[in-house]
């Protein structure tokens, strides 16, 4: 499947009639999603910051110029719609290839055939490359001799990073545009056109309001899913001889049942909300309840991921200190493969998170440090701290009496570090449970050392609090 909004006809490795008609393939047969494709700028939905009068992709072709793209975003957000776009509005003729199934071989034979068209009938290519992320640094080198002579104009998709995931010669030689996901009311939108429209549904039907609620929760903020959806509910109306689509139809078409929650409303802070305490007061199969129901209602995982790293600080800490190491590498794997396999690894996670051991002793101290800086008590750093590497420090006394801990008894130095005003501070108060037990014991021991036998609870206790 490809990350545009929509799928493009003629998929294929290396032109030929791969790069035809876009207009082909929306007679009255073809899908859904296919026949609502927007045919320009103004009719894509959503990625206001790209339609916006003088910004670079309207006057890319309005100007007809001959630029690449790097298109940047979310699955379902209009990618291969720009792509498309570009082609027909340009009178550009459009070949596809597929990161996932294309090797050096047919993205050399596809600019070669582009070059071989622009010289004998002087009509550009659109060169769309689908999650250009998947490419070797071999493959997408094979693309570079294409973009440099403007052989092809490039437009290549990834929902990866493109800083990590593409090279740095075809970054610098291409125009990065960052597409923002959609929200519940641009599928909403979509799903509306689609229903009066005389490409799409013409008016023969009609969505009762919590069928069509239902239709854009599971879409997850994407318009082509959204429009599949909404094919099957009316085909499942039409076998039924009805013209009304009901939640129940809806239900059945996409084989899901509609889960109360709104991405938008209350429900999806009251059941985040509930998700996160539950996963604090250890309580694993509460916590799974609700995470069934945000995967279910299309919640997007990756917000799902990033609260669980947030939750493995500041409710866990060194209680565990392998539960940020869960949280980070599930959401990174969650990233990688997506829904809905990323279930399990959202499930992974929040199961460890859940039955770990408890701390906010990291969250607390953070907190006490934070509000004596911003009550004023920022005092000089100590002299013996500051950087002496530079002409003239020694005569300032910067690091002249600086004690290396790697040259003292347990690699631990007895000298000041924190300034005047919260030397006595107190931060963090490690609790006993868990691996935090040991680090208790140890940085008890650690402070004494470092202070000269002030140990916890000595004078001033904690400093600001």
């Amino acid at each position: 499947m490809s990350d545009g909004l929509f799928d493009l006809p003629g998929r294929g490795a290396a032109g030929g009639s791969g790069g035809g008609s876009l207009a082909a393939n929306t007679h009255a047969s073809a899908p859904l999603a296919v026949r609502m494709r927007p045919r320009t700028l103004d009719e894509l939905v959503g990625q206001e910051q790209l339609r916006a009068p003088g910004a670079p992709l309207r006057q890319l072709i309005e100007n007809d110029q001959s630029m690449s793209l790097l298109l940047w975003g979310p699955p379902g957000t209009g990618k291969t719609t720009i792509a498309s776009i570009v082609s027909q509005q340009t009178d550009r003729r459009f070949v596809e290839v597929s990161a996932v199934s294309a090797g050096v071989k047919e993205v050399r034979a596809a600019i070669d055939a582009a070059r071989a068209e622009l010289v004998a009938t002087g009509r550009e290519t659109v060169l769309f490359v689908d999650e250009v992320h998947r490419f070797s640094k071999a493959q997408q080198d094979a693309l570079l001799p294409g973009v440099e002579n403007r052989w092809v104009t490039l437009v290549a998709a990834t929902t990866e990073n493109p800083f990590f995931s593409v090279i740095s010669p075809l970054l610098s030689r291409s125009l990065l545009l960052r597409l923002e996901s959609l929200t519940d009311e641009h599928v909403r939108g979509v799903l509306d056109q689609a229903l009066v429209d005389e490409r799409g549904l013409a008016g023969r039907f009609t969505v009762e309001d919590d069928a069509l609620d239902h239709l854009v929760r599971l879409a997850g903020g994407d318009a082509r899913r959204s429009l599949t959806y909404l094919e099957a509910a009316t085909g499942a109306a039409a076998a039924r001889g009805s013209e009304v689509v009901t939640l129940e139809m809806a239900e059945t078409a996409v084989d899901q049942a509609a889960v109360r929650y709104d991405r938008q409303g209350d429900q999806h802070y009251d059941v985040t909300s509930a998700f996160i305490k539950s996963v604090r007061g250890s309580d694993a199969d509460a916590a799974l309840h609700y995470l069934a129901r945000m995967m279910e209602a299309g919640e997007d995982p990756r917000f799902i991921a990033r609260r669980l790293m947030i939750l493995a600080s500041e409710d866990i800490g060194l209680a565990d200190p392998t539960a940020l190491q869960t949280a980070v590498a599930a959401a990174q794997t969650v990233q990688l493969i997506g829904m809905p396999e990323a279930q399990l690894t959202l499930a992974h996670a929040t199961i460890a998170l859940a039955v770990a051991p408890k701390s906010n002793a990291v969250t607390t101290a953070i907190g006490a440090a934070v509000a004596d800086v911003r009550g004023g008590k920022i005092g000089p750093v100590p002299a013996h701290l500051r950087d002496a590497h530079y002409a003239g420090a020694k005569k300032l006394g910067h690091g002249s009496t600086y004690k290396y801990s790697h040259d003292e008894p347990y690699g631990i130095a007895e000298q000041q570090y924190a300034p005047d005003v919260v030397q006595e501070a107190e931060y963090y108060r490690p609790t006993s449970l868990g691996a935090e037990a040991a680090v208790k014991e140890r940085w008890e021991r650690v402070r004494r050392l470092v202070r000269g036998g002030a140990g916890p609870g000595a004078k001033g206790g904690r400093s600001g609090r």
